[in-house]
């Protein structure tokens, strides 16, 4: 057993925590949403959709890190929060990282394991990458996900490859497919991809990825975008290894057609969303290796006026 301490606990980490805890580990979960956190306190984790229907109790579900107590240091911490609470997260976790700890940041889009890294021990990081999910939170103590695609992880700065393995075991015991990555650009931005496709595109429509792929306006910006990002990827020398990537794209999302992206679910909650880290990173890219972006850059800026009408 063990033991494993979530912090971001939303949609996608609380799929990860109800498949972990169900697989007989000590799970600490940390999540900001008040509700979902006195709900999973009250009834426990309901996770339901792809891998089944399952409510499990966890070792504790805490409103902030300070309030874990462990017996010995985690043997993971999952960093799972948004981009933009990397910081935050990595800094109040510091108190469970011991030797042996893997610190794994698991977030959309470009930049959140330098962020980390500026607050814990780069030799203890892995960077991870998760997609074809399509979690989401229908009601408090309840995640539901359409699919379980990819699970992929890489070192960042000399974690060394046994305690890699050792984390990846974790996920594979509770019924993730895991693939280990040395090439971490390619990695990155093979997600980004799919993230640059349809993050934007189904904020701004309010369609489900499948809508997407339907509708040919929509998907025309989607193409372009997903188009934008491998052109950028290639000029920062990453090969992505995906066959044809716009079709790779469509197939990943026509795989979860009823999803609908955490930055579309984020839009309407009326939250911050993550555009910074995805299409508004493809063009920050772009601009600086001298590659055309307009598609992306417009998303971007259009998810960013429509943002300061909310917060």
């Amino acid at each position: 057993m063990a033991v494993v301490v979530i912090v971001g606990c939303g949609a996608m980490g609380s799929v990860y925590a109800g498949l972990m805890a169900d697989a007989g580990h000590e799970v600490h979960a940390v999540c900001r949403r008040a509700g979902h956190t006195a709900a999973v306190r009250e009834r426990g984790l309901r996770v339901t959709g792809h891998s089944g229907d399952r409510t499990v109790g966890l070792a504790s579900a805490v409103l902030d890190a300070a309030d874990v107590t462990l017996d010995r240091p985690a043997d993971l911490v999952i960093v799972a929060t948004k981009a933009y609470d990397v910081a935050v997260a990595a800094r109040s976790c510091t108190h469970l990282v011991g030797p042996g700890t893997v610190v794994q940041t698991i977030q959309n889009g470009l930049g959140s394991p330098e962020v980390a890294a500026a607050e814990l021990d780069p030799g203890r990081i892995a960077v991870g990458v998760v997609g074809g999910f399509g979690a989401s939170l229908p009601e408090p103590g309840v995640a539901h996900h359409n699919g379980m695609e990819m699970v992929r992880f890489g070192p960042y700065d000399g974690l060394p490859a046994a305690q890699l393995e050792a984390s990846a075991e974790i996920w594979r015991s509770s019924g993730f497919a895991v693939a280990l990555y040395t090439d971490l650009g390619r990695m990155v931005w093979e997600k980004l991809d799919m993230n640059a496709a349809f993050s934007g595109s189904t904020c701004l429509t309010g369609l489900t990825i499948g809508g997407v792929l339907e509708d040919p306006d929509a998907w025309a910006v989607a193409r372009a975008c997903a188009a934008e990002a491998v052109a950028v990827a290639a000029a920062s020398g990453v090969t992505l290894q995906v066959g044809d990537p716009i079709e790779h794209v469509r197939r990943l999302g026509g795989a979860i057609p009823h999803a609908r992206p955490s930055m579309l679910l984020d839009a309407l909650a009326r939250h911050r969303c993550e555009v910074d880290a995805i299409n508004g990173a493809v063009a920050r890219e772009g601009a600086r290796l001298g590659v055309p972006t307009p598609v992306n850059d417009t998303v971007a800026r259009t998810i960013r006026a429509r943002e300061r009408t909310w917060l």
